[in-house]
């Protein structure tokens, strides 16, 4: 299998953040592979599929995380550098950081 494009989005906010990954999973063939929460209510999406579910996946999440909160960024990697596959963007790593569920 050949290497699967990585979308990401940054909000301000966890309903945001939310809305994004919904947005993101509803709108394409993408899976949600992580999410983190950082101080200052900083959230990222990342998610994987063929380039162009991805490309689609963030353009929805995008606009609808807008509409409920503040989006910093959006972004696509469509075939990111096979080293990056030990880092956060790895599969099966939907998690939240450890210590911040009283964000």
């Amino acid at each position: 299998m050949g290497r699967e494009a990585v979308g990401l989005i940054e909000t301000r906010g966890f309903v945001g953040g939310v809305e994004a990954a919904d947005a993101m999973c509803k709108a394409a063939r993408v899976r949600l592979v992580r999410y983190e929460v950082t101080r200052d209510a900083l959230v990222t999406v990342v998610v994987r599929g063929p380039l162009a579910d991805v490309e689609a996946a963030v353009a929805a999440g995008a606009r609808s995380s807008g509409r409920v909160g503040t989006l910093l960024t959006q972004h696509v990697i469509p075939a990111p550098d096979p080293q990056l596959e030990d880092v956060p963007l790895g599969p099966g790593l939907v998690s939240a950081v450890p210590g911040t569920a009283d964000l």
